[in-house]
């Protein structure tokens, strides 16, 4: 039997880590004490039309509560004869997806539940429906289940469709004369040639060259031919690609970040300004090497010629074209590449084809557009084998950057994949942990000290970002979140699947109050309190009691010549981030010595500050 989710640890241990709120996963508690609930089956639908999810049946949740139904075994087992019987009765749900070990029941302090494990479904299966309406399609998000939209589900519909991908549909209207720029065809050729020169297509015209590629393309049971929506893409002239009968909506978009002016919008944009024809081939050459010009470059020799990339540069490639060729160019919204200092970020339109686990872990790969596909792997710049995925992770983990993190989002439908510039057990992060946890830093265990690390530099964790750092199950997790809580080195804030753990600031400050410490770096402070609350207090005998040397002011000042936030400053001047909101910051804006980077926003989540020049 294929494992479960909920195959490595006992039901009702299984059942407490999803009632304590430590899983990540998406989960639902319904109430069947009124009998079996009609609600599930729109949850089935949008569990199974996004990432999956857990629907426990049996508990009522209510404002991050929990209460048992008190439901008998009896009950349970009628629940779970209802739930087959609908799973397999085409009028209530279009398809079963469950195996036998997704449905498991137990009896939890004398009441019995039911859990169901809803895996996401196969892309052909795609959009599971209910109510035999192929239209009655649902979705998940973080506010709950919600009803697609028919352009939603007209999507979803065209995903499915694994013999016509987006990119092969034929546009007879337009001509390769008219419609196809020839600088971009001819300049494609010649990376070819250079990557591959005994390759037999590049003695082909340019008609037979774009057959093979999948840029034009004959269908005899249909009687028409002529350009693909791949050519187009790849090679056609902005104004084609924009028509109406193309894609009206396709506005490719890089955006360079690099300005410390809160202000300003970017320092560097590519996008169709009407300056050039802006093709996918056209804009990868004009993105990629600003995005490579983040990565240091290797000093290495092989076979006597210099190495010019690393594997980092090849999953930034993988990456970038990945976001390329899975568009949905169909959807109003853009593609947009993201450069910041510390980040680089890809957001195209569109639902994932797989599951975050197949992305993280390995699986089955598919492709929305797969000449685009094609085409890149041609000239030397894409995995043909599969999605890439697996250079990417591999690629960034050596070297020693944080993990890439992808994430889904709805309405819009859109994938977010971000590749972290900065390094996850840099000088900084160590220098902040070891000051921040004092002896305790030493007892950490590896994982933990992984949690911690990427706590820190990310803003807060949940379960599910740590299975990709720290390469643990669930279960496991979960009981290392638990235990880093229990230990004060966490706080956590949320319930149920919108739990996340937080980097307990005020650590020292506890445990050194156990042991009667006078240590000026533990004066009182509330993890939760924000550093303009007690920047802007009037309160005269707060300012009284600002008595800061000079040494310090300057080394605060030296440490912000560009703006910081108060970690940072923290690590460089050796102070307590509790010192520095409560006594150190407030003195130097009464003396008009600092600034901030969000001044409108006080209580910007990420505020920072710089000295006045």
């Amino acid at each position: 039997m294929e494992k479960t989710l909920f195959d490595d640890i006992e039901f009702v241990e299984r059942l407490e880590s999803l009632m304590e709120g430590y899983e990540s996963t998406d989960i639902e508690f319904k109430s069947a004490k009124g009998g079996f609930p009609g609600s599930l089956w729109e949850t089935y639908s949008a569990f199974a039309n996004t990432q999956g999810g857990v629907i426990v049946l049996g508990v009522k949740e209510k404002d991050g509560r929990f209460m048992i139904d008190n439901l008998s075994e009896d009950q349970i087992q009628r629940y779970k004869s209802d739930l087959w019987n609908g799973l397999n009765n085409k009028s209530i749900c279009s398809t079963n997806i469950l195996k036998d070990g997704d449905v498991q029941d137990g009896e939890y302090n004398g009441s019995h539940v039911l859990v169901i494990n809803v895996p996401r479904a196969q892309r052909t299966q795609i959009p599971i429906y209910i109510k035999n309406n192929p239209d009655n399609v649902f979705k998940r998000n973080h506010e709950g289940d919600y009803q697609c939209t028919p352009d939603n589900v007209r999507r979803m519909y065209a995903d499915a469709d694994v013999e016509h991908t987006r990119d092969s549909r034929i546009l007879p209207e337009f001509t390769i004369e008219e419609d196809i720029d020839n600088e971009s065809l001819q300049q494609y050729k010649r990376i070819v040639s250079a990557h591959s020169p005994s390759h037999p297509w590049l003695s082909l015209s340019d008609k037979e060259l774009l057959k093979k590629l999948g840029g034009y393309r004959a269908d005899k049971r249909e009687k028409k031919e002529g350009l693909t929506i791949a050519g187009l893409l790849m090679f056609g002239k902005i104004d084609s690609i924009t028509d109406q009968y193309c894609c009206p909506n396709y506005f490719p978009d890089y955006r360079e970040y690099f300005s410390s002016d809160p202000h300003a919008r970017w320092t560097n944009r590519v996008y169709a300004d009407g300056t050039w024809e802006a093709n996918l081939f056209q804009f990868y050459l004009k993105v990629y090497n600003k995005l490579a010009a983040a990565l240091p470059k290797p000093f290495a020799l092989s076979n006597g010629i210099r190495v010019e990339e690393t594997s980092a540069h090849v999953a930034l490639r993988e990456a970038f074209i990945n976001a390329l060729v899975h568009c949905d160019y169909s959807i109003n919204a853009s593609l947009v590449v993201e450069q910041h200092k510390d980040y680089i970020k890809f957001s195209n339109p569109g639902s994932l084809l797989i599951t975050m686990d197949q992305f993280y872990h390995g699986g089955e790969s598919v492709c929305r557009n797969k000449y685009l596909q094609q085409m890149f792997t041609l000239m030397g710049a894409a995995e043909k084998a599969g999605s890439g995925a697996d250079k990417i992770l591999q690629g960034w983990k050596e070297a020693d950057y944080r993990s890439p993190e992808l994430k889904e989002r709805t309405q819009p439908d859109k994938v977010e994949l971000t590749l972290p510039l900065v390094n996850l057990l840099s000088k900084d992060i160590l220098n902040f942990l070891k000051n921040n946890y004092g002896d305790a830093f030493s007892g950490l265990t590896h994982d933990e000290l992984m949690t911690l690390a990427t706590c820190y530099s990310e803003g807060e964790v949940s379960n599910y970002r740590l299975q990709v750092i720290i390469d643990q199950h669930s279960a496991d997790i979960t009981k290392l979140l638990k235990k880093l809580c229990d230990n004060g080195f966490l706080v956590s804030y949320g319930f149920g699947r919108g739990t996340r753990y937080q980097i307990n600031r005020d650590y020292l400050h506890i445990s050194h109050s156990n042991n009667d410490s006078n240590d000026d770096s533990n004066v009182d402070s509330n993890v939760d309190s924000n550093v303009d609350s007690n920047v802007d207090s009037n309160n005269d005998d707060s300012k009284a009691q600002r008595k800061v040397s000079d040494k310090l002011i300057k080394a605060v000042i030296e440490a912000c010549e560009d703006f910081s936030s108060v970690e940072e400053i923290a690590i460089r001047v050796g102070r307590s981030i509790s010192h520095l909101k409560n006594r150190v910051l407030p003195k130097m804006f009464d003396d008009n010595l600092l600034e901030r980077q969000f001044p409108d926003v006080l209580k910007h989540p990420h505020q920072k500050y710089r000295a006045k020049k």
